[in-house]
C-alpha cells in the first residue's frame, strides 16, 4: 500500500464560521442530501463530468481565432484564444478531419513514454513523427463546426479555459487520481483498484489499493455529502452478484465485453480508497442522477462518469456524438432541473489521448515532480460561469479539489498537502456577481 506524506488535515470541528468572517467572505448555508453545508459562495452544488482522451486543439483550433502563439490577453470568445497551427510543427502535413468516422477508426497512442516524446521539450512537433513511439498522422486532427457544433455553441453561454492541462503526462487512469488526490499515485492505466466490483472484468489483472486522504476524506469528515454517477454501474454489480461480469452494452459500437462496453472501475479514482470503495452512499449508478435530480437529494458535490463508449474516448468504434449527446442530456436535466440556479457544472476530460496540442504544457510540478501534459478543453457551464469567456489561468484537475476546500471547507485549501497547495483555483472561470464573491484564480 503506497503512502504519500501529506499535511495534517482539517477536520470538520474547524470553526467554518471563524475563518469566513476573517477571510472577508459572505457564507451561505443550505441543505443537500440531508445535510446542511456552509459554503463560502453562492455555488451550493458542484457537477464534475469527466469525459476522456481529447486535446484541446483536437475540438477547437479551428474556432479560436487569435494567431498561434500570438498569447492573447483578452477574454472575450475565440478572438482571444489560440487558433491551431495549419500545418504540423514537425513535418507541414495538413491535420485531418476529426469526426465520428475518423474518431472511431484509430486510438492514439497516450502512454507517458511516449507522450514525452511526442512532446519533446515543448517544441510539440513529434505527435506526426519522430517520437520514440505514438507518432502518427491520425494525432493530428482538427473537428470542425459540425463535429462539435454542441461544444463550440456552448461557449457563448459557458466558460471555456484554454490553459487547463492534464496533470500528468500519460493515460487515464493516472490523471483522474488527481480529481481525488490532488497528487501523483500511479503512472498510466497500471493499476485497477483491488476488491472493487468490476475488478475481474477487466483486461489489466494487476490490483492496487491506497489509504491517503483524499477530497472525498475531507468533505465526508466536515459532513459535506457528495457521490459518484457511474454509468453501467449497477449492471456490473448485478452480473458480479450472479457470478459473472456484465455483458456489453447494446449500443456499443465494439461489442467487446469489457472497456468501452461495460462499466470500468478504473475510472473511477475513488474507487482504490477502501472507505469509498462500492459504499452505495458514495458510489451510485447514473441512472440515479435523474432519480436524485427529480427528488431533491443532489448532493452538494458531484462526479459524473459515462460509460466508456460515451466519453468521447477514441477507437473502438466510438463516436464523438454519443459523448455530446451524454453531456448535452445531462446539462439539459440540471437546466429545467431546481437546482438550475444554484449549480455549476464543470465539463472537462482526464487527459488529451495523444492528440495534437500546441501549447507547450507547465513546467514539472514542484509538488511530485512529475510533467504536466497538454491541453484539455474545459467548460464552467450555468449561472456562475462567465459568459463568453476565455480563461488564460493555467488549470488543472487538482485545481477542481481546490476549489471544493475552498467553497465547502471554510475557506482554507491546500488541506491534502498535495497540488492543491500551490494549483490555481478556478475562480478566473466564475462570474463574481453571481457567485456572490470573488473566488480566487
Amino acid at each position: 500500500m503506497r503512502k504519500h506524506p501529506v499535511a495534517p488535515i482539517a477536520r470538520a470541528a474547524r470553526s467554518v464560521a471563524l475563518v469566513l468572517a476573517t477571510a472577508g467572505i459572505a457564507a451561505c448555508s443550505h441543505t443537500s442530501g440531508g445535510s446542511t453545508s456552509t459554503t463560502s459562495s453562492n455555488v451550493q452544488h458542484v457537477v464534475v463530468v469527466i469525459q476522456e482522451n481529447i486535446s484541446f486543439d483536437a475540438y477547437l483550433a479551428t474556432w479560436c481565432q487569435a494567431p498561434p502563439g500570438s498569447n492573447p490577453t483578452c477574454n472575450d470568445g475565440a478572438a482571444c484564444c489560440e487558433r491551431g497551427p495549419a500545418t504540423d510543427p514537425g513535418t507541414g502535413i495538413t491535420p485531418l478531419l476529426l469526426d465520428d468516422q475518423q474518431h472511431g477508426a484509430y486510438d492514439p497512442i497516450h502512454f507517458s513514454a511516449c507522450f514525452v516524446s511526442e512532446i519533446n521539450g515543448g517544441a510539440m512537433d513529434q505527435f506526426v513523427e519522430g517520437a520514440t513511439c505514438g507518432s502518427s498522422p491520425n494525432n493530428f486532427a482538427y473537428a470542425d463546426d459540425a463535429s462539435v457544433a454542441y461544444y463550440r455553441n456552448l461557449t457563448s453561454r459557458a466558460a471555456l479555459a484554454d490553459r487547463w492541462f492534464q496533470p500528468i503526462v500519460g493515460a487515464s487512469s493516472a490523471n483522474d487520481m488527481y480529481f481525488a488526490r490532488a497528487a501523483f499515485v500511479f503512472e498510466d492505466n497500471s493499476f485497477v483498484p483491488a476488491d472493487a466490483i468490476g475488478s475481474t472484468c477487466t483486461l489489466n489483472k494487476r490490483t492496487a489499493s491506497y489509504d491517503d486522504p483524499t477530497i472525498g476524506d475531507l468533505l465526508t469528515d466536515a459532513g459535506v455529502p457528495w457521490a459518484f454517477y457511474i454509468e453501467g454501474y449497477q449492471t456490473m454489480a448485478d452480473a458480479v452478484a450472479d457470478g459473472g461480469c456484465a455483458a456489453p452494452d447494446p449500443a456499443c459500437p465494439a461489442g467487446f465485453p469489457f472497456y468501452p462496453c461495460v462499466y470500468d472501475p478504473s475510472d473511477i479514482p475513488f474507487q482504490y480508497y477502501p472507505r469509498f470503495r462500492d459504499q452505495p452512499e458514495f458510489m451510485r449508478d447514473y441512472s440515479r442522477f435523474a432519480r436524485d435530480l427529480a427528488a431533491g437529494e443532489l448532493p452538494a458535490v458531484s462526479f459524473v462518469k459515462a460509460i466508456g463508449f460515451k466519453t468521447e474516448h477514441p477507437g473502438y468504434g466510438d463516436t464523438i456524438s454519443a459523448g455530446i449527446d451524454f453531456v448535452r442530456d445531462l446539462v439539459d436535466r440540471i437546466d429545467a432541473s431546481p437546482y438550475a440556479d444554484d449549480t455549476l457544472v464543470l465539463v472537462t476530460y482526464d487527459e488529451s489521448g495523444g492528440y495534437f496540442d500546441h501549447v507547450a504544457p507547465p513546467p514539472t510540478s514542484s509538488v511530485d515532480g512529475k510533467d504536466y501534459g497538454p491541453r484539455v478543453p474545459t467548460f464552467a457551464i450555468g449561472r456562475f460561469a462567465r459568459r463568453g469567456y476565455v480563461s488564460h489561468v493555467e488549470l488543472e484537475h487538482s485545481s477542481i479539489v481546490k476549489f471544493l476546500e475552498w467553497n465547502w471547507l471554510g475557506g482554507e485549501t491546500g488541506q491534502l498537502g498535495t497540488r492543491d497547495a500551490v494549483v490555481n483555483n478556478i475562480g478566473s472561470l466564475l462570474d463574481p456577481d453571481e457567485t456572490g464573491t470573488q473566488v480566487p484564480g
